[in-house]
């Protein structure tokens, strides 16, 4: 509205420069250059050649030409600055579309990887490096997980061998393991603990599998919840229907849609993952 108003101002002050001139220009020529005046019908001839002259026609003209040249410049420069506005609007939208996407695929990342971690812990019929990696030790009153103590590899699928960093921390690792609930029985061997895995029972088979299926629903919940406040986040930075057709908003409608689009599908992929692990898991706790 100021833009509009400030154009209408500088079109009505260029107008009535431009009146002037030609008032003031004509009012010479009728009392000065009149051809009538001139008896000598030579001295009226070259009075009409200037009459007609471009030179005259430019100093007439000169005054609106000034005029509307500058009014140009100040509308291309209004409009410039328009532009860039909303090119600002459009950056500001975009950063923070992309802002709310990076929030939630960390978060639906952050989840799976706690559930990859949780699944370690479950013990199968199979042995695992990661299984002990739980598993806290104290050592000289503090406790320090089990992986920063020791170098935990797998000698078979049955077996596991624990070599401490320190080998006068062997008998608190012993102590550490036989306390955990995976129900096992290292023996020490030398410098090292040599852990057998005993097979599942079917009971125990089943408790674990129960553990999984509860860990999956925890992770889907969390993607879920990642996914709804990555939403909150874009409906309150959209336009509302009763302001579409204004400016102003953080992001445009029309990419609102799209990134609630790539929101919901980064959803979908996420807990398809969490689905797959799960299910691999159960089928190695049942399959040893």
């Amino acid at each position: 509205m100021a833009i509009s108003l400030r154009r209408a101002l500088i079109s009505s002050k260029h107008l009535f420069y431009a009146l002037r001139t030609a008032s003031i220009c004509s009012h010479h020529t009728l009392s000065y250059l009149n051809p009538a005046y001139f008896d000598n019908s030579r001295q009226s001839a070259v009075v009409d050649r200037f009459l007609s002259s471009p030179e005259v026609y430019f100093h007439q003209f000169r005054g609106f030409s000034k005029g509307r040249k500058q009014q140009i410049k100040e509308e291309e420069d209004d409009e410039e600055e328009e532009e860039d506005e909303a090119e600002e609007e459009d950056e500001e939208g975009g950063d923070l579309g992309a802002s709310v996407k990076a929030t939630a695929l960390a978060q639906m990342e952050a989840a799976i990887d706690a559930l990859s971690r949780e699944l370690v812990k479950l013990r199968t019929g199979r042995a695992s490096a990661g299984m002990l990696d739980h598993i806290m030790v104290e050592h000289y009153g503090v406790k320090t997980p089990l992986n920063r103590m020791a170098v935990v590899s797998v000698l078979d699928p049955k077996t596991l061998s624990v070599t401490p960093y320190d080998p006068n921390a062997l008998k608190e690792l012993e102590k550490a393991i036989i306390s955990s609930p995976l129900g096992l029985n290292p023996k020490a061997d030398n410098q090292r603990l040599i852990t057998p895995i005993p097979p599942l029972t079917k009971e125990h088979m089943q408790a674990v599998c129960k553990v999984v299926a509860k860990s999956s629903e925890d992770v889907k919940q969390s993607i879920r919840r990642a996914r709804q406040k990555a939403l909150d986040s874009i409906k309150k930075a959209a336009p509302k229907k009763k302001d579409k057709d204004k400016s102003g908003s953080s992001i445009p409608e029309d990419d609102a849609k799209r990134l609630e689009k790539e929101i919901d599908d980064l959803t979908k992929k996420f807990i398809k993952t969490a689905e797959d692990m799960c299910k691999a898991k159960e089928k190695e706790i049942r399959g040893g």
